[in-house]
């Protein structure tokens, strides 16, 4: 890919403004300009916005995955991007030069998928969840990985024209996951670039009211959509002791619990277990699909 364009897609819930005005203050601020910067209002009206920015206002929430493929369907309408940087509108571009070095890396590698950027706060620090390997202990060890931030990453816009955008069932959780899975599976690779920053302040994930429910959900739904039968109740075994362990509330267990009940007891189509090929590239990489 030589000379990749970038656009942006940023979603928001009108509930930060000011964050929102400072991102786009960044993204201008890029010393390679952005093709096109696509902002959704994800079932709540826009803020006003830069006449450099097109809006989208869905009337209902589509969650993350459903708000995401409303932003890309647009900018494949412009018919001028290659690249596709999707930003939390709480966060921040520190670096000016974030697009230009996202650029070469697509330009160095035709079958670079996904780039995961590095989320640090304002003091510099990275949360070990926020590091896509088992081995988060250095968050600036970056190279191949098999997953990737939903807060700051680029995807190849020919990737997905093969791959399939966001999985907008799942609304929320895991779905960065299951387009990496997808993405691999068809010979595309996953890069974690730490030195590619996006500021954002620390956050626990339980901030969300749903989260222990939907991520016990899109657990079993990616299981069941993407791994070998053999694989699928290892995966959910593993995850279920691992979940237990960690878990401090009895509330956030309930919670889960039922949504892995809700999990086995509907489907998610389609299913279209990864290749062998694709569990050992995995299993090289770090992370076998069984955790």
């Amino acid at each position: 890919m030589s000379n990749p364009r970038v656009g942006v897609a940023i979603l928001t819930m009108g509930t930060r403004p000011a964050e929102l005005a400072d991102l786009l203050a960044s993204v201008a601020g890029q010393d390679m300009p952005a093709a096109r910067v696509v902002v959704v209002g994800n079932g709540s009206p826009l803020p006003p916005l830069p006449d450099w920015v097109t809006g989208v206002d869905l009337p209902d929430n589509l969650g993350v995955a459903g708000g995401r493929n409303a932003a890309l369907a647009r900018l494949r309408e412009f018919g001028d991007v290659d690249v596709v940087v999707d930003l939390d509108d709480d966060g921040l571009l520190i670096r000016s030069d974030v697009f230009t070095r996202l650029a070469a890396l697509y330009a160095s590698d035709e079958r670079l998928g996904v780039v995961g950027f590095r989320i640090a706060d304002e003091r510099g620090r990275t949360q070990r969840r926020h590091v896509p390997r088992l081995r988060a202990a250095d968050p600036m060890r970056g190279g191949p990985v098999t997953t990737f931030l939903g807060g700051g990453h680029g995807l190849s816009m020919r990737m997905l024209d093969q791959t399939g955008g966001w999985p907008e069932p799942f609304f929320y959780a895991h779905e960065e996951t299951d387009l990496a899975w997808r993405a691999l599976d068809a010979g595309w690779k996953v890069l974690y670039a730490p030195e590619l920053v996006l500021q954002h302040p620390w956050t626990s994930p339980t901030r969300h009211a749903v989260f222990h429910r939907m991520v016990a959900r899109n657990r079993v739904w990616l299981a069941k959509r993407h791994l070998p039968a053999l694989l699928i109740p290892v995966y959910l075994g593993v995850w279920t002791v691992v979940t237990v362990a960690r878990t401090r509330s009895a509330a956030g267990l309930r919670a889960w619990f039922g949504g892995f009940a809700e999990g086995l007891r509907t489907s998610c189509p389609p299913r279209r277990p990864m290749r062998w090929s694709t569990v050992w590239r995995m299993t090289r990489l770090g992370r076998p699909p069984v955790i």
